[in-house]
């Protein structure tokens, strides 16, 4: 089996794999086609860094790929589920979003009258999970992610580098098999910048999570072993350096 071939089989279990992926915005003479032919595939564990200018496609693509706009034509599966083949396969698409994607996004967007513990907590407790144990997995990130002596901190009193942790920890709580992280290291130094890869590349290893990372950071395009480049709605795929994380 070809690198390839096998990548899409690994991802089918659990990760992400993406079929000629189109959208067209608008109808007729008016009609503009935003994605073309898109292909990706991101195995469990992995992650893949997404680049491409500005009018690419790079943002319709992740609003397609956390259900928020619907695609035209083309086949996506999320964490071994077929979620869009011609049309959407999940009845409850905010379920889907709530419980099987993680958002990772440029501002933290922390909720400020929570404190770090139930910003993080919030989405277990609305997935059912009862307060004792949304609360306990909350910590349990905080503490992976180095921020859990700041549990008891409002969002405010927080550095920059902290909240974007807490925002890591939040999209991890439910367990998501697919993380989306749109441009998430973009207001950061390099050493938080670097520090943030070396988060999503070892919650990626502990969780088996597929992650896409949209980028134009430079300081950061190191770190991916694969990239993809979104050109005029298309993807093209190349090796990435991979540097270590140490």
């Amino acid at each position: 089996m070809n690198q390839a071939l096998h990548r899409s089989s690994a991802a089918g279990q659990s990760g992400i794999v993406i079929e000629r992926l189109r959208k067209v915005y608008g109808h007729g003479d008016t009609a503009v086609e935003a994605l073309k032919d898109v292909n990706m595939t991101v195995g469990p564990g992995e992650v893949v860094g997404l680049v491409g200018p500005s009018g690419s496609g790079k943002s319709t693509l992740l609003k397609c790929l956390g259900a928020i706009i619907e695609p035209t034509a083309g086949r996506m599966v999320l964490g071994g589920k077929v979620i869009y083949d011609g049309g959407w396969k999940i009845p409850d698409l905010r379920t889907l979003r709530r419980d099987s994607i993680g958002f990772v996004f440029q501002a933290p967007y922390l909720i400020p009258f929570l404190d770090v513990t139930d910003n993080v907590a919030l989405l277990p407790m609305l997935a059912g999970v009862s307060n004792t144990h949304s609360r306990s997995r909350a910590l349990e990130l905080l503490e992976a992610l180095d921020v859990a002596h700041r549990a008891q901190a409002a969002p405010s009193q927080l550095s920059g580098g902290e909240q974007q942790r807490v925002s890591i920890a939040r999209a991890l709580a439910n367990r998501p098999p697919v993380i989306l992280a749109d441009e998430p290291t973009a207001p950061l130094d390099s050493e938080r910048a670097l520090g943030v890869m070396r988060i999503l590349n070892a919650m990626a290893q502990q969780s088996q999570a597929a992650i896409i990372v949209v980028t134009h950071d430079e300081k950061i395009m190191p770190t991916f072993k694969r990239i993809y480049h979104i050109r005029d709605g298309r993807t093209v795929e190349e090796a990435g350096e991979g540097r270590a994380l140490s």
